[in-house]
């Protein structure tokens, strides 16, 4: 059985918690106004998020919705910067009670690992069920033709379930006080028809903090199904895209039936029929931005796409020049990690080439 915690909730509304749960959220946001009214009183705004945690009488403000085409168009939905503040102040207390239970090949969202160490993980896994164990050159006789099966979850976070959501909380988290304000948040999606919030059974919104906790708490008993049930060793999950390696093709494609059932029963949730299928590792595969083969990897097209669209506007003169520097030093950061040498300098010469004249 696992450790059970109780007696949180006052380490959750405690000013000193909300101190740091506000220091975090500020982080990269100075500037805005929201962020400046807050603060002009803070010491009141804080006295007073403490008194409505103490007493129970904490309510979330209405999200604010905004729809980003990043090139995929996704719905998100950011809370009250208040709410922001919560959200911070309740993971600072439970993340460390769940991160000890999540399995080493969970990749999103926690301190030291992201989608370069599931890239890492990747190639390492697909070094392994790619050869007999003779040696470790490759292209000759000794290798052996690896699979993939690469799959993600149809409309995850739409779908996540708040009964059984809760059910796995409540298995570590016996503070029922702790539970109401995770119902509390949970709760808070976006309006519905005629502007009134819709109080929903299922779905948490993108863009919260707490959203990418509990997607990972959720997931967690799928992660244990697949690396203690299944016994498939070389499985990497990242947020709700995931991959088994593996040099039988046949096993994965019973793997795979095994995991739809797991789902479907005890998630509520169901693969992605478009996006989950088994391919040959000489193909090369989609994951966490790359398109992975065995000697080399390339960026994904639609991130090209989206560094030619930005110095476009900069030569149309939509966007300034900082904005478009910014944007691509950020995306050269994550492009070196690809072999993209000529693809960076071609992109360098471009922003530099002078713009074409009015006619």
């Amino acid at each position: 059985m696992p450790k059970t915690y109780n007696h949180l909730y006052s380490k959750i509304y405690s000013l000193k918690n909300l101190i740091l749960a506000w220091r975090k959220a500020r982080k990269g946001k100075t500037k805005k106004d929201y962020l400046i009214e807050f603060e002009a009183d803070l010491r009141k705004n804080l006295l007073k998020l403490h008194e409505e945690l103490k007493n129970q009488i904490y309510q979330t403000r209405p999200l604010i919705t905004f729809i980003l085409r990043d090139p995929k168009t996704r719905k998100i939905s950011k809370s009250n910067f208040r709410d922001r503040i919560i959200h911070h102040a309740l993971i600072r207390i439970i993340e460390p009670i769940f991160n000890k239970s999540f399995i080493h090949d969970s990749c999103a969202n926690q301190i030291g690992k992201g989608n370069l160490f599931a890239l890492g993980r990747f190639y390492l896994f697909m070094r392994k069920v790619s050869r007999n164990g003779k040696n470790n050159r490759w292209l000759n006789n000794n290798q052996i033709e690896g699979y993939c099966l690469k799959a993600d979850i149809k409309h995850y976070f739409e779908e996540v379930n708040h009964q059984i959501l809760l059910e796995i909380l409540k298995r570590r988290i016996k503070d029922e006080k702790v539970i109401w304000l995770i119902k509390i948040i949970l709760n808070n999606l976006p309006a519905g028809l005629g502007g009134e919030p819709h109080f929903n059974s299922k779905g948490m919104p993108l863009g919260n903090l707490t959203s990418q906790f509990f997607a990972n708490v959720y997931l967690n008993e799928f992660d244990y199904f697949v690396k203690h049930k299944l016994r498939a060793k070389y499985y990497i999950r990242y947020v709700d895209d995931f991959v088994i390696l593996y040099n039988s093709k046949e096993q994965l494609k019973i793997w795979k039936a095994e995991i739809d059932k797991f789902l479907k029963e005890k998630l509520k949730l169901e693969l992605h029929p478009d996006k989950s299928k088994i391919i040959s590792l000489l193909k090369g595969i989609n994951f966490v931005g790359f398109r992975n083969f065995y000697h080399y990897k390339l960026l994904r097209k639609r991130n090209i796409r989206k560094m030619l669209s930005v110095v476009k506007k900069y030569k149309n003169g939509q966007i300034s020049k900082e904005k478009m520097i910014e944007s691509f030093q950020g995306w050269n950061a994550y492009a070196k990690w690809a072999n993209s040498f000529k693809l960076r300098k071609e992109i360098v010469k471009e922003i530099y080439a002078p713009s074409p004249s009015p006619i």
